[in-house]
């Protein structure tokens, strides 16, 4: 599987990886488990925020995304206020001379177009619009593979997203909310297609004998304080979700129900920390998930699952779990309904502990329905992943290798 010249292909993958995100590192679990299946012979790198991490889990060689090691650190001083105008700049030459290196860069899934947790434009919006300009500018071909999407109000933020949508070669959506958001923000979506989202090619573990059940509740929890749009009143979302999951918390434990709380993200901890204080019980424990496979086999254990992070949805729906989703963006309330859990969603922002429990309780009472359900719409996701990959392969690969690749497969 070589590119026309007889050389391999070289294929970059970018993103917010190895920066803690469970969900941002399965997506680009689920990419490489596509390239090492159909293109074995493709040479792979990464561009992204946690090289080391990357290069030591997943075995690619990877590239910090910003020459400034402190682009994530809010800076106060003129010398840090410098060096991060100075990063910006230096960072338009190291992506453009990374992306020509390649091939093909691919953008593993991620909501790498929206803004529905807060985002500066001069963030990674502006890292990924230079990886699509210099993809045009030198003739790499760059793919948002089932990437997420919202419409974004902040102009800055709104242009560079619009622009990233525009210069990819190629899109595709997790939901159809999300090509929806991009037409709407100037972007013409006419070819682009919806699939799953790329979690759901990963393996999932074998379900859990019903006669082992125990009564745990799986409680997914996140560091929460609303979107770009609620700076002005984060700390008060923030409180609000928190005081409504201890109560959930402890209203299961004085039932006797075993409950596992579960992050998606480094910062989650702080969450856990606080659940655990004020719910001073021995049936609460708190996991340490390293990737979502880890996640996927606390949830098969469970007899139901209640959380926040769009990836721990995932994890529990894959698994075939009856999950409900504190949903924070439409993208969540989008996963549910197609994976006919659409009943199942609480707002994020405005928890209410009893009807909360409510919801629980009648998610319980139609468990076993809803397994059946999942179990069908699993089987669904698969087949349409394939046509995913089956489609990003004839759309962006060399001639040469699509060729291979089809001669090769089964």
């Amino acid at each position: 599987m070589t590119s026309a010249d007889g050389t391999p292909v070289r294929v970059g993958v970018f993103g917010l990886l190895g920066s803690g995100n469970l969900g941002n590192d399965g997506s680009l679990e689920a990419v490489l488990g596509y390239l090492r299946a159909d293109h074995p012979e493709a040479v792979v790198d990464a561009l992204c925020g946690g090289p080391e991490a990357v290069t030591a889990r997943f075995g690619i060689p990877a590239t910090r995304m910003h020459w400034n090691r402190a682009e994530y650190r809010t800076a106060s001083r003129a010398g840090a206020i410098a060096s991060k105008g100075l990063g910006k700049l230096v960072d338009v030459f190291r992506t453009a001379a990374w992306v020509r290196r390649h091939d093909v860069v691919i953008v593993p899934g991620m909501g790498v177009l929206e803004a529905t947790l807060p985002l500066r434009p001069w963030g990674f919006p502006y890292s990924l619009f230079l990886l699509c300009a210099s993809g045009r500018l030198t003739r790499t071909r760059v793919a948002l593979v089932s990437v997420g999407a919202a419409e974004i109000r902040n102009r800055p933020t709104r242009a560079l997203v619009r622009w990233s949508g525009r210069l990819a070669a190629y899109r595709s959506y997790r939901d159809a909310q999300s090509r929806d958001a991009m037409r709407a923000m100037g972007v013409d979506t006419a070819r682009d297609e919806v699939y799953p989202d790329l979690a759901f090619s990963l393996p999932a573990p074998p379900a859990s004998p019903s006669s082992d059940a125990s009564g745990t509740v799986c409680v997914g929890v996140m560091d929460f304080h609303g979107g770009n749009d609620d700076r002005a009143r984060a700390d008060e979302i923030y409180r609000r979700y928190l005081d409504g999951t201890i109560r959930f918390v402890r209203t299961l434990v004085e039932e006797g129900r075993p409950v596992r709380l579960l992050t998606g993200d480094q910062c989650d901890a702080t969450v856990v920390a606080a659940i655990l204080e004020a719910v001073d019980s021995p049936l609460v424990t708190a996991a340490e998930p390293a990737s979502l496979a880890d996640l996927m086999k606390e949830m098969v254990a469970a007899d139901t699952v209640v959380a926040v992070r769009y990836h721990n949805l995932i994890c529990a729906l894959k698994t075939g779990t009856p999950v409900l989703a504190l949903s924070y963006a439409a993208k969540s309330d989008a996963l549910m309904d197609r994976m006919g859990l659409g009943a199942y969603c609480h707002p994020a922002r405005e928890v209410d502990a009893d009807r909360l429990l409510e919801q629980f309780r009648a998610l319980e009472k139609r468990a076993p329905e809803l397994r059946q359900t999942l179990t069908e719409r699993n089987l669904a996701a698969a087949r349409q992943l394939e046509d995913q990959f089956s489609s990003l392969t004839a759309a962006v690969f060399p001639a040469t290798h699509r060729t291979h690749a089809r001669q090769e497969s089964p």
